[in-house]
């Protein structure tokens, strides 16, 4: 079968033939719908280097953003049926630890003793014909479009546990929220925020198209410039936002949330461009919080599937075929796309 294969560090990915995976024990073959691309791969093959360990290190197959079709159960696998649509949630962690109990494998307390960090992140992932995915993460979708629903594994349920952890700063009337950078996982957020808060969602990028989009699914942008701040708080009645959600994770987003957050208001770091800020006690504003977040909960991917089984998702995607899976990865790079590029193998 055919596979986007990561072989080695700082090196762009090839198009390989692999032998098609068995499933072992507790796991299930899928047929891959949907493959979604990521910024995360990116930094996989073009950022890191082995001094991001053992895990992480080549060759495996790349693709972390999977849905597909149930081909093959593996020995002990009971309740799921052939044929059958599922989501799989890319984190793998011990399956013991408290945390890996409430399905939150992100923050296995065991992490640094597994083998890998996710399908995809270290085990082969979803760029192929087929994969392996362990029974317990998969979600099911129904009679769902499984190649537009393959991005909610991250690019839906990463913005949605970030929001669902600032629900309480959301609460009651008059709230405000911000989304800044509206890529794939900024523009789920926009409709995110609507389909489960009140609040009044502005949102900015340097893209005006993609500005665009985010006014489509009902959000208030404000374009870049010496005076954002000032309007931005102008808007809120030179009180600040009340949640905050960086997508970019750079030195002047996170000082963009810094200097628009109300009191007591919340900004969350979604992004992993890993800028450095400074904060001081006299400059931040009273209670105000600031925090980081990493994907989410097998939990929460339901809930995620559900918004989008009941139409209140709709996620943006370009389709490519196998044949074409290097140029998603090049059409990301390059900053051409506003959605999610999804791979679709068998399209």
């Amino acid at each position: 079968m055919k596979a986007v294969r990561f072989t080695a560090w700082k090196t762009f990915p090839t198009i390989e033939e692999v032998a098609r995976p068995k499933p072992g024990p507790g796991e299930v073959l899928l047929k891959i719908a949907g493959a979604g691309a990521c910024h995360s791969d990116v930094a996989i093959f073009e950022q890191f280097d082995e001094n991001m360990g053992a895990q992480l290190a080549p060759s495996y197959t790349l693709g972390h953003e999977n849905s597909g079709w149930v081909e093959e159960l593996g020995e002990g696998v009971t309740g799921i049926e052939l044929g059958d649509a599922y989501l799989s949630y890319g984190p793998i962690g011990c399956g013991q630890c408290p945390a890996c109990s409430r399905g939150q494998d992100t923050y296995c307390h065991n992490a640094a003793q597994q083998p890998y960090l996710a399908t995809g992140l270290g085990r082969d992932g979803g760029m192929a014909e087929y994969m392996t995915v362990p029974a317990r993460n998969l979600v099911p979708l129904g009679d769902a479009d499984p190649v537009a629903a393959a991005p909610l594994s991250d690019a839906g349920l990463t913005p949605y546990h970030a929001i669902k952890l600032s629900l309480p700063k959301l609460a009651g009337g008059g709230k405000t929220a911000l989304v800044i950078g509206l890529g794939g996982l900024g523009q789920m957020a926009v409709q995110i925020l609507t389909a489960i808060t009140g609040a009044k969602v502005y949102a900015t990028d340097m893209k005006p198209e993609a500005m665009a989009e985010a006014e489509r699914a009902g959000a208030i942008t404000v374009a870049s410039g010496d005076d954002q701040v000032a309007r931005i708080r102008e808007l809120t009645g030179g009180q600040g936002v009340d949640a905050v959600f960086d997508f970019v994770g750079i030195s002047p987003t996170i000082k963009l949330a810094q200097q628009v957050v109300r009191r007591q208001g919340r900004i969350t770091v979604v992004g992993v461009a890993g800028g450095p800020t400074s904060w001081d006690f006299f400059s931040n504003p009273y209670e105000a919080e600031l925090t980081n977040t990493y994907w989410g909960t097998i939990e929460e991917l339901y809930e995620v599937v559900a918004l989008y089984r009941a139409g209140k998702l709709s996620p943006n995607v370009t389709r490519y075929t196998m044949d074409q899976a290097l140029d998603a990865y090049r059409d990301l790079h390059d900053g051409k796309l506003s959605g999610r590029a999804v791979v679709t193998p068998h399209a």
